[in-house]
């Protein structure tokens, strides 16, 4: 298990601007449908100065599942535009470009909790391409949604960012009775496979 300092390495961050697609070029997708919204993802960032514009009909986001390994729990948003429960995060504020650091800016926002690390190191969990309805003033469009799980030792300080955006702790199985056939559930089965992981394998 992973509780400890944000591992930045030297050569993998993502620049202003533009992507540095070797985050990219390195992940590994599984099965037919990760590997077409990965090249649609690799196509984004070689084709946009900044490919996190929300101005982009196609553009990156940053996500998270949050969990809680001892208890094999994970935690929930509800997200009021979607109408459905998802997993927390969103865009780039402005000069940021960093997955990771906005997946955990927007978790520590939407939940109230400050201890969250990358579990069980800082890789990429699942790459989505996945489509948004109209409102806000937005038209339909499609985010390119780059999800971590992140690790959280307390579970109870969990609070929600409004009161239309309550939080919840789940078991997996109960969390795929809510989202349904939402992408999230390829997430949830991701995250109940290293659940199950011997000791010293995750």
């Amino acid at each position: 298990m992973f509780y400890g300092a944000l591992p930045f390495l030297p050569g993998t961050a993502w620049q202003h601007g533009a992507v540095n697609t070797g985050w990219l070029s390195a992940y590994r997708a599984r099965g037919e449908t990760e590997t077409a919204d990965l090249e649609r993802m690799r196509q984004l960032a070689r084709s946009q100065p900044d490919p996190w514009l929300r101005s982009l009909p196609l553009h990156f986001t940053a996500s998270a599942l949050v969990v809680h390994p001892e208890s094999r729990l994970v935690l929930l948003r509800w997200h009021q535009r979607q109408r459905m429960w998802l997993q927390v995060g969103g865009h780039a504020d402005p000069g940021e470009s960093e997955p990771l650091a906005i997946a955990l800016r927007e978790a520590r926002e939407e939940t109230g909790l400050r201890e969250l690390v990358p579990w069980p190191d800082a890789a990429i969990q699942h790459l989505v391409v996945c489509s948004v309805p109209p409102g806000k003033g937005e038209p339909a469009h499609e985010h390119a949604d780059v999800r971590y799980f992140l690790a959280t030792p307390e579970p109870a300080l969990a609070r929600p960012e409004s009161p239309d955006a309550p939080v919840r702790w789940l078991t997996v199985s109960q969390a795929r009775d809510l989202v349904g056939t939402n992408n999230i559930a390829r997430t949830l089965d991701r995250a109940e496979s290293l659940f199950a992981a011997p000791p010293g394998q995750v």
